[in-house]
């Protein structure tokens, strides 16, 4: 079992900043790639970003690319996701998620067995 906690949410200005962190404990030693969804009120969950487990590999939805940075720390046993250029359309609940993916399954929800209870983002204009 992997626990996974988010922190980092707030109120930014659109072009401001914000850093998430996730901090997995239990059995962080295992090989699990992690990722990025967001939600918003009466819509699906969209992915956002995902790290492998070795940290070679990045996917970033086209919405954030070039704005959102995924990266971890396998010490800290934590991952990041740093986001830049914030814009209103940002503005959601960010969930951390952690599983065993591979192949082109990193932007499936399903791809991820833990989960983390998710932090608000809110962009303002």
């Amino acid at each position: 079992q992997v626990q996974l906690v988010e922190s980092g949410g707030g109120l930014v200005q659109a072009g401001g900043t914000l850093r998430l962190s996730c901090a997995a404990s239990g059995r962080t030693s295992s090989s699990y790639a992690a990722g990025w969804f967001r939600r918003v009120p009466g819509k699906d969950p969209e992915f956002v970003t995902a790290i492998s487990w070795g940290g070679g590999s990045t996917f970033y939805a086209d919405s954030v690319k070039g704005r959102f940075t995924i990266s971890r720390d396998y010490a800290k046993a934590t991952v990041y996701l740093q986001m830049n250029s914030l814009k209103p359309e940002d503005t959601a609940v960010y969930y951390c998620a952690a599983g065993s993916v591979g192949g082109s399954d990193y932007y499936t929800r399903a791809s991820y067995a833990y989960w983390g209870q998710g932090t608000q983002v809110t962009v303002s204009s």
